[in-house]
């Protein structure tokens, strides 16, 4: 038994529905031994599945990306995605879905003819309180050490684990991670910076994971009137930002009101913030 988990929750695994206690996994999957699969995460908001069809894409590009072949197709995933959700009964929540390259005999190369595994289940979803929204959050700077394609969505996410509890151990909420000089993301999250009223964010490519709030918040930013660049972004703008913002799917948007121990800004959430907060809540709204 797994504590505060619900063992009596269905869960999606291989094709069926089972109880998430009596779900089993060979110890010889390559994703227990090697880490080789993708995964993504999709949230919904009182039932409803929130840029879906984003994130299924982003979950086919992973596997397209390592060469992982699943016979499942969009409307499969699609299907899956709600009816894990109906039958949760959950209002708020979000479906992890975890495709690994298989079960084989302990080699580093990928064997042929393998199935691969696939496993999906759905959790609650407790959006950020008023607490966050109006105080925010609080980050160190680091450097990112993790490997040179963090574009895909892998399940191999130590370099990510050990980001977050470098936040943990320095008592912060996340770090803010540069690569030769640069701005690359938060420990699982984007990370936006604003200058002189433009809001800025890393170029897309191998070195950051495209969020799915990435494209969202260039629309809403747009929709509001505010200046976007997507551009490299160097440490010492990133320390003198008048606000940096994080998104994720868990954390929606949120501003950083603290950083390396300093204020950013005047230390309150910014009117850029507040603006974008508030179209992405309509966006939650309208669904």
């Amino acid at each position: 038994m797994i504590p505060d988990v619900d063992n009596d929750s269905l869960v999606y695994l291989n094709g069926g529905l089972v109880r998430l206690g009596d779900a089993k996994v060979s110890v010889l999957d390559r994703g227990f031994i090697f880490g080789d699969g993708v995964y993504d995460v999709v949230p919904a908001y009182g039932g409803k599945p929130f840029r879906m069809d984003a994130h299924l894409a982003r979950l086919e590009r992973s596997l397209a990306a390592i060469g992982i072949e699943c016979d499942l197709q969009r409307e499969d995933w699609e299907r899956i995605v709600r009816d894990l959700i109906q039958g949760s009964g959950l209002g708020d929540c979000v479906v992890y879905i975890q495709v690994t390259r298989g079960v084989a005999r302990r080699d580093h190369g990928f064997p042929e003819g393998l199935e691969p595994t696939v496993f999906c289940m759905v959790s609650p979803f407790k959006r950020p309180d008023a607490t966050l929204r109006e105080q925010g959050l609080s980050a160190i700077g680091v450097p990112d050490e993790r490997w040179m394609r963090c574009n895909i969505k892998s399940i191999s996410l130590l370099g990510n684990v050990l980001a977050r509890q470098a936040a943990i151990e320095a008592g912060v909420d996340d770090v803010i991670q540069f690569r030769n000089g640069c701005l690359t993301e938060g420990s699982a999250a984007n990370i936006w910076v604003v200058k002189n009223g433009v809001l800025l964010a890393p170029p897309r490519g191998k070195l950051i994971l495209e969020g799915i709030r990435y494209g969202l918040m260039e629309e809403l930013a747009a929709e509001c009137g505010i200046p976007f660049e997507a551009r490299p972004i160097t440490e010492d703008e990133v320390s003198a930002a008048s606000e940096l913002l994080l998104t994720s799917a868990t954390k929606e948007v949120l501003p950083i009101t603290r950083y390396n121990g300093q204020p950013v800004g005047d230390g309150a959430p910014g009117p850029v913030y507040t603006r974008l907060r508030a179209a992405y809540d309509a966006v939650i709204a309208a669904l």
